[in-house]
């Protein structure tokens, strides 16, 4: 499966709303630039036309200049790579790739192989996941991770003493990456797939994650639940702080109460407990 890049310049005010646009159109990693944003769609749900209207409708409010290019497998890495730097999540996470120094005295330094998968700790979304896992007690319970990207969640879960992990991933390229990130880690209680909710085999979790976006966790909210132990915790991410009211309606519905919410550069995580 081979990949877009859409390199775009923009204005700083509306590079965050041109992110949420193009999400929408089903880009799925992006990456911040001094000019703008760099972001990234498979190949096969790219639609060319859509997204130029898309940003050619932006053009009269803002100067808008941008260009594809098609990133093929073997080429990701260098792409990825040089832009990858490792970060500190407050005082008890460090997130670096294998080729950069360990830093000791952190209580949970995770390695993440730069690959075509989203979640490096780097997006507010992940980052702030990251910091309602820590606010989580994990000790002995089992979890679910929807959409696991690098699998980073999974490996700090793991990290957080949970019993068991139970992940998966609709790309094909983000399970091979999350295999290769558990073994990094020396992480040997998670499990991956390649599927969807929608077939994942039926067991109870007292902690499920979705760092995905708001469109599918609106969808899929309904069905995380039947895999929800009474009084198990859910972490929602991947939206706008102005989206919390309509994920936390859903949520409401499906007999979720809100616990707590995270913001950051008006991206939302949302904790949410099973009544």
């Amino acid at each position: 499966m081979d990949y877009i890049e859409l390199t775009l310049q923009a204005d700083a005010d509306f590079v965050e709303i041109l992110m949420a646009e193009l999400a929408e159109l089903g880009f799925e990693s992006f990456v911040e630039t001094e000019d703008g944003l760099e972001a990234y769609i498979q190949e096969e749900i790219f639609n060319d036309m859509a997204v130029k209207q898309m940003l050619e409708s932006y053009a009269a409010r803002t100067g808008i200049s941008y260009q594809f290019k098609k990133i093929v497998r073997q080429n990701w890495n260098a792409e990825w790579e040089k832009n990858f730097q490792p970060i500190q999540i407050g005082e008890q996470i460090f997130v670096r790739a294998d080729f950069h120094e360990p830093r000791p005295g952190f209580p949970y330094e995770i390695i993440i192989t730069p690959k075509m998968s989203f979640g490096t700790g780097h997006h507010e979304t992940t980052s702030m996941v990251m910091e309602h896992q820590l606010n989580i007690d994990h000790t002995g319970k089992k979890v679910l991770d929807v959409g696991t990207g690098t699998g980073i969640l999974a490996v700090l879960a793991s990290k957080l003493q949970a019993s068991h992990i139970s992940a998966f991933d609709i790309d094909e390229w983000s399970v091979e990456n999350t295999i290769e990130n558990i073994r990094l880690n020396n992480v040997t209680n998670v499990s991956v797939r390649q599927g969807t909710i929608e077939d994942q085999p039926q067991d109870v979790y007292e902690i499920v994650l979705a760092n995905i976006n708001r469109n599918i966790l609106i969808s899929q909210i309904p069905a995380y639940v039947k895999f929800m132990a009474p009084g198990a915790e859910l972490i929602v991410s991947g939206f706008y702080e102005k989206d919390i009211a309509d994920i936390q309606t859903v949520a409401e519905s499906a007999g979720l109460k809100k616990l707590a919410h995270l913001s950051k550069n008006n991206w939302a995580a949302v904790v949410f407990k099973y009544k």
